[in-house]
């Protein structure tokens, strides 16, 4: 199979990804990274369905509140850049089997904490696994996906991430006040039971085997899943023609800011900052902001937020189509964009019930919830194959310095201004974030990674 050159053995490798059937693994493929994913979000947002009780328990004042939620985020911001790179040196499967262990066993250490302290380093270790994960997974999947439909096929892959919002609320309902909060990191230890079949199952990235020079590992793993398509009866068609020359480029974080790649950085942070602010600052304090600003039950306050979290599920679901009907651009200055508008009425609101703030702040948080999966598959789709974990890291490490700022926020702005002036706060982040994508964003739909994104 192999030509004369590096370069053409890459080429190569692509040719095959691009013309290789859909089959049975890579259904097992997204089925075990969905199940990693759906953990992910249940273990980043379980601290807010275990706050309440605790912030009785330990006496903590707005400002610890916002700090140890935000925390988890620090440790997944470092999680993030570090994996990042390290994945581009050792490979994305073997990076996101540490990742799952070290998230899974901090978790599961965070329902032995004492106190305060205590929580707030389990938290911050627990992070840096968890943010480890989300880049590297999203540019694995991306890897072995077509030019065709790889939106919808990458997005169908981390759906369980959005659907592990809700499933934590639902779970924290009737957990935390039955059994004890501490139940609530048990069960989300569950994902090391996945560690051994992540690594069994799946091949590492063909493209990124290539970019490594391991042609013959690259060939072999591709070969395994033609021998599984043609088994099933699923033609392998000839290879494509005129696809685009790729180098072999070892990654330098400085590449992250040069040519064509410099505009796209920088506009994908200010995209992820906006999102995410509102995303996790919403999530994370929703629980809490019911039970202290509206003295609503623990009970009450957690069934609120499962609500909050099912409205976002329902706009992530729409995102699984609206990212290939309408394309990635547009579906991100929308969600931002309608996102913004009821949480900046809120200037003009007067003092609302907490069933009338359900619902608009639930009608803000369904738009924003089309960005929870299509920005990890975007930014792995504007970055060659050298850098595409390092800058999908890095984005995604401007996700957790914002998903870590937004909650903070919210303990210095609560306290000080009151609860309306914390939802407009949100409202300018997702404006921001709306903007950007209209001005700076291109659009990725349809287009073979390596012409998208060239070495």
């Amino acid at each position: 199979m192999a030509t004369q050159t590096a370069s053409g053995d890459t080429q190569h490798i692509v040719a095959r990804l691009e013309r290789l059937p859909y089959c049975s693994w890579h259904r097992n493929m997204r089925l075990i990274i969905c199940s990693a994913w759906f953990f992910d979000a249940f273990d980043s947002i379980t601290i807010a369905y275990v706050l309440p009780p605790l912030i009785g328990l330990w006496h903590m004042n707005p400002g610890q509140i916002g700090s140890l939620i935000g925390i988890g985020f620090i440790g997944q911001l470092i999680g993030a850049i570090g994996f990042g790179w390290l994945a581009e040196r050792w490979g994305r499967l073997n990076c996101m089997i540490v990742t799952l262990l070290i998230f899974t066993l901090g978790g599961l250490a965070c329902a032995f904490a004492t106190g305060y302290d205590m929580m707030w380093w389990l938290r911050f270790v627990q992070g840096i696994g968890l943010g480890g994960e989300v880049p590297l997974m999203a540019a694995y999947v991306n890897e072995f996906a077509k030019a065709e439909g790889r939106g919808r096929f990458s997005l169908s892959a981390q759906v369980l991430f959005s659907i592990g919002l809700p499933v934590c609320a639902f779970v924290g309902i009737y957990v935390v006040p039955n059994w004890g909060w501490q139940w609530m990191f048990v069960i989300g230890a569950a994902p090391a039971l996945i560690a051994i079949p992540l690594r069994v199952m799946l091949s590492e990235s063909p493209r990124w085997l290539a970019s490594q020079g391991r042609f013959d590992e690259a060939d072999a793993a591709i070969s395994k899943i033609e021998a599984i398509a043609v088994a099933e009866g699923k033609p392998i068609q000839s290879l494509p023609r005129d696809l685009p020359l790729v180098r072999e480029v070892k990654p330098r974080i400085a590449d992250l800011f040069k040519g064509i790649y410099l505009k796209r950085t920088i506009a994908v942070w200010f995209v992820w900052i906006g999102a995410y602010f509102v995303t996790y600052g919403l999530t994370a304090w929703a629980p809490s902001l019911f039970n202290i600003v509206y003295h609503l039950p623990i009970q009450t306050s957690l069934t609120y937020g499962f609500v909050l979290s099912g409205v976002g599920l329902g706009g992530a679901l729409l995102a699984l189509y609206l990212i290939e009907a309408i394309g990635r651009k547009p579906m991100f200055v929308v969600g931002l964009g309608l996102c913004a508008i009821p949480l900046l009425s809120f200037a003009f609101l007067g003092q609302l019930s907490a069933l009338g703030v359900l619902i608009v702040v639930s009608g803000a948080f369904f738009f924003c919830s089309f960005l929870a999966l299509g920005l990890a598959t975007y930014t792995a789709e504007i970055y060659p194959t050298q850098l595409r974990a390092l800058g999908g890291g890095v984005a995604s490490a401007w996700q957790r310095a914002a998903s870590y700022a937004g909650p903070v926020m919210v303990g210095f702005v609560l306290p000080n201004y009151g609860i309306n002036s914390v939802f407009v706060m949100f409202g300018l982040f997702a404006a921001m974030g709306s903007l950007v994508a209209f001005f700076f964003l291109i659009e990725t739909r349809a287009q073979v990674l390596e012409r998208l994104s060239p070495a």
